[in-house]
Parts: C-alpha cells; structure tokens; sequence
C-alpha cells in the first residue's frame, strides 16, 4: 500500500469520527460556511477600506446579526408573547364571528354557495386555536435552542470570515488541481451565492419596508409585519399573498371593505408588480455587475428553480445551498471538460 493512500484511509476515517463529534455543530458550521463564501465580496471591499481583518470581520458580523438573524428573533418573540397573553375563548368567539361574516359577504355570490359551504364545513375554530396554542408551545420551547443556533452560527462566522484567506489558502493547496483551476471553482461559486444573497436580502428588507410602513398606518404593528412580509417574500409567486390576503380579508370581515380593497390593491401594484417585476431585476443587475468580484454567466432562470428547489428540500437555507450545489456542479462539469480536452 502507498504511504499516500493509508494517510487517506486514515483521514477517512479520523472525518468519520469527528463528523460524530461536532454532529451538533455541524448545521451551524455548514451555514456560517454558506455564508462566508456569499459574504466574501463584501468582506473584501469593507476590509479594502478599513485595512484590518479583524475590525472588518466584527462590522460584517454585526451586520448579519442586526439585519439577518435579529428580525427572526424579535418574530419569535412577538409571536411567543402574543399566543402567551391571548385568551383562547375570546379568540374563539372573534374567528366565529369572521368566519361568520366571511360566510355571508361570500353569500352575496350566489354561484360560491357550493364552493363555500364545502369550504366553511371543514373549518373547525376550536382545532385551529388548540394548534394555534400547541404551536405557541412549541415556538416558545425551540427559540432557547434557536438562539443557541444563531449564536454558533455567528460565532462560526465570524472566525471563518476572519482566517477566510488561510482557509482558502490551505484548501487550494490540498486539492488536486491547479491554483487556477481551484480559483475559478471558488470565485464562480461565491459569485452566484453572492448575487443570490445580496438580491435576496435587499429586495426582501425592501420589500418588507414597503409592506409595514403602510401597514402602520392602519394601526398594525409595522416592524412586526414588515420582517414578516419579507421572509415571505424569499417564497417565489406566493410569498407576499399570504401576507396581504389575510389582512385584507380580516379587515372586510370587519367592516372595513375600504381598506381591504387599498391594501390588496397596494400589494398587488406597488409591491408585487412594481418591487417585485420590475425593480428587483434591477437590484439583481446591479449587484452582479458592481457588488460581486465576479460577474456570474449561470442563468437567472436556473438559479430561480435552484432556490425554489432548495426551499422546498432543505427549508429556510435552502435559498443558498441549492444555488451553491447548482453553480458548484457547473463549474465542475467544466473543469472536467477541460481536463479532458488536454
């Protein structure tokens, strides 16, 4: 047996081992990672400024927690504080009564009679609020255990972000291509992570802004529905509907057929057709040709389905681990052509 293959054995094997070891850090350590890579045009062009890796790390640090994490945390607060004052018979009575008038604004359609019985039959408001409080439960039972996550991953961050360059460094060294080869496998991978970051990021703060400042002037709670309103938005054709349609239909059961009317037509022109049509393939643009070091030739269309993809088998962080695994595979696929050619 070569010296080299027993040392791979080995390495095999000891990767087994402390796999088993850091099992309950490794979602953390993989998203940190994720987010390294997206965030490293950034980091270079504020640590270009600044001329210190270690004041650089800890701006770029503070600035994922203040605009990434901290709205998920003030989210599970509210909700968890809001489900534990809420009286359940009180809230009973107010679904019964918008169920109720739901059903009557419904039966001025004559032709919806049907669809709306068929409907309003299967709906059962004791159960909904009975899940409502089991999922109040659950939420306030996983935020400890999703605040030790966002503290890992922030920590992870904030070491992988600081030796990012050694990191690299060592990396390309032990990979069995040329430096060349293996600089283009990153900057093409971090590219399309970056553009997917950044657009995402910046559209769903926009968007969000959009949605709960002109909430707040009917009397909600605009900081609350405005970082909802965004993490909706990461859900591509759906994602604000489920947002301005409860509230619309909210406010016609409650008398307030006006202001369902302007917010649904509110949400439909300034943000989904407005924001979501036309400026954001401007943000898009614009952050593929300044923001990142890289200008990324994958199609736009494919990393739309990479992230409805991901979404749909890896959740939440699935919007950067399947355009990661989409441009890595690209770029891998053409270094194969290359190496094949020669």
């Amino acid at each position: 047996m070569k010296p080299s293959h027993f040392l791979i054995a080995i390495a095999i094997l000891l990767l087994f081992f402390l796999a088993q070891l850091f099992d309950p850090f490794l979602k953390p350590i993989f998203v940190a990672t994720l987010l390294t890579i997206a965030t490293n045009s950034m980091f270079i062009k504020i640590n270009a400024i600044i001329k210190n890796n270690a004041v650089s790390t800890s701006i770029l640090t503070l600035l994922m927690a203040s605009l990434f994490f901290l709205p998920m945390l003030y989210c599970i607060i509210s909700f968890a504080t809001f489900f534990n004052q809420v009286d359940q018979n009180i809230l009973i009575n107010n679904l019964n009564e918008i169920k109720n008038s739901s059903i009557k604004l419904l039966a001025e359609f004559s032709f919806l009679n049907e669809f709306t019985h068929n409907i309003t039959s299967k709906i059962d408001i004791g159960k909904i609020v009975q899940t409502m409080v089991s999922f109040s439960a659950d939420l306030g039972k996983n935020s400890l255990k999703f605040m030790m996550d966002m503290i890992f991953i922030l920590v992870f961050f904030l070491f992988f972000t600081l030796y990012s360059s050694k990191i690299a460094h060592y990396l390309k060294n032990i990979i069995p291509i040329n430096n060349d080869d293996a600089n283009i496998l990153f900057n093409e991978s971090s590219s399309v992570m970056s553009v997917v970051f950044y657009s995402i990021l910046i559209t769903a703060i926009f968007q969000g802004f959009l949605f709960g400042g002109f909430l707040s002037a009917f009397g909600y709670d605009g900081l609350l529905f405005g970082v909802l309103y965004g993490f909706a938005s990461l859900i591509p054709v759906i994602g604000g509907i489920i947002m301005w349609l409860p509230i619309s239909i909210y406010e016609a059961t409650t008398g307030s057929l006006s202001n369902a009317i302007f917010i649904a037509v509110y949400s439909i022109i300034v943000i989904s057709i407005i924001a979501d049509t036309f400026i954001k393939p401007i943000i898009i643009n614009y952050i593929n040709k300044k923001v990142v070091k890289n200008k990324t030739n994958i199609s736009s269309l494919l990393i739309f389905f990479a992230i409805v993809a991901g979404l749909s088998t890896f959740g939440f962080w699935g919007m950067i681990i399947g355009p990661a695994m989409i441009s890595l595979f690209i770029s891998i696929m053409e270094l194969i052509k290359k190496y094949s050619s020669n």
